[in-house]
């Protein structure tokens, strides 16, 4: 689905440059029994100078032939594609289309625009402890950037973020809202996952923000939903309303407590390293991961508490969370069919069935992360490392296995949830 996105409300952001993008939309009512939909609007979204975010794309050559494929990397003047019969073909970027010779001039050139994290930031964590609690200390400094109500143009920024927004906040909205991010923001990179991506523009994470829905629609956010995650700029866009900030007067405040579901799935999205996005991790890992996180209970108070999310998790899969508020429904007796076949298919497979594949990938993440062997997480951070080293498809679900085969991967699995009272079957 080819959607056309207006950028006048994003500055510096040209239609040419979004339109194409991938990226994630939320049902308005989530978590309320929310329906997630994944629009796809083909770009590869990552570095063109190598790995980058492997996104399905309909390319067009300089004859007006297309053709759906996977960029796996640039190099020699080539992009090098993965077609839907798995193979890889190199394609010379001069026998492109100019619209696509184009994009990929523009992105490169975005790119190294990006501002690279801090060492803090990129160190490997993978041996740091699981964190049973991660708290926000302290209260989080606001600096107001620019407030020109003639352009509408009012820019906040937090130690991460820059907060792009269309009307006027006090600062006491701004720093209720900016806890959200900065735990977020934490939370991710404590994880012992080195989880260490994203790009910042000018020191900071962009953020967008909208006064009422028109305008988010008129921007690129798709109707009914409540944020969206733009890959190919890495932005977040978001209505205040999903924020929790409703007009008062001639005022605004915020209503702490808003659900806070959506905004730390789209963050993890925005946070995580371009290898991650790799074939044969794409899908069930990293919509696993940004579910794990979004799932894990939050404090307004800036906590996520860790240690006490799989009861969580569970009910969230299962039914339709705490209370019968919000969830994926897949009920107590799941089947997937064949693991292998799970974790391969392509993203635009993955989230053609949204339900199942996102709380399935968000049970098998938790499983890999808290349940497997000797319950540290060994086998994934083995799995992520080799990401980093390249490694993708059949290769890298090798280390995953680990030894295993399919089959007995697929009963640990099984037995371990059993205990939780979840029958997992992975039959065609």
């Amino acid at each position: 689905m080819v959607q056309k996105i207006s950028t006048s409300a994003i500055p510096d952001v040209s239609a040419g440059e979004i339109q194409g993008s991938t990226y994630e939309i939320f049902d308005g009512r989530f978590p309320e029994r929310a329906v997630k939909f994944s629009i796809i609007i083909f770009l590869f979204a990552g570095s063109m100078l190598g790995m980058g975010r492997q996104i399905e794309r309909i390319w067009t050559d300089d004859q007006g032939r297309n053709t759906k494929a996977l960029l796996l990397r640039v190099e020699n003047g080539n992009a090098i594609l993965q077609l839907p019969n798995g193979k890889e073909s190199p394609f010379p970027i001069a026998k492109l289309s100019k619209d696509d010779q184009l994009w990929i001039q523009n992105y490169s050139q975005e790119q190294t625009k990006a501002t690279p994290e801090t060492a803090a930031e990129t160190k490997l964590n993978f041996e740091d402890p699981w964190p049973e609690q991660v708290k926000f200390k302290g209260d989080p400094e606001i600096l107001t950037v620019k407030e020109d109500k003639d352009s509408k143009t009012f820019v906040y920024e937090s130690a991460n973020y820059r907060y792009n927004c269309d009307v006027r906040l006090g600062s006491s909205v701004v720093k209720g809202f900016a806890v959200l991010f900065e735990t977020t923001h934490q939370c991710v990179r404590e994880l012992p996952l080195a989880v260490n991506g994203g790009a910042k523009k000018e020191g900071k994470y962009e953020i967008f923000l909208f006064e009422n829905e028109k305008d988010y629609h008129s921007a690129g956010g798709p109707p009914g939903s409540a944020g969206v995650y733009i890959g190919g700029k890495n932005i977040v866009m978001v209505p205040l309303t999903s924020l929790g900030v409703k007009k008062a007067g001639s005022g605004y405040v915020l209503d702490r407590e808003k659900s806070s579901k959506t905004l730390p799935h789209e963050l993890v999205h925005q946070l995580t390293p371009n290898p991650y996005y790799a074939q044969g991790s794409m899908g069930w890992f990293t919509e696993g991961l940004a579910e794990y996180v979004a799932v894990t209970p939050y404090f307004s108070s800036g906590m996520f508490n860790i240690k006490g999310n799989s009861k969580s998790i569970i009910e969230y899969a299962t039914a339709f969370g705490k209370d019968g508020t919000g969830g994926r429904g897949l009920g107590d007796k799941i089947n997937l069919g064949p693991l292998k076949n799970f974790m391969l298919q392509s993203y635009t497979s993955f989230v053609g069935n949204s339900q199942v594949n996102y709380g399935c990938g968000m049970l098998i993440t938790n499983y890999f992360f808290h349940m497997d062997r000797d319950k540290d997480g060994a086998r994934i951070k083995k799995f992520l490392k080799a990401l980093r080293e390249g490694k993708q498809g059949d290769a890298v679900l090798e280390v995953l296995l680990d030894g295993q085969t399919w089959l007995e991967l697929e009963k640990d699995i099984a037995k371990a949830y059993s205990s939780k009272g979840v029958k997992f079957t992975f039959t065609e």
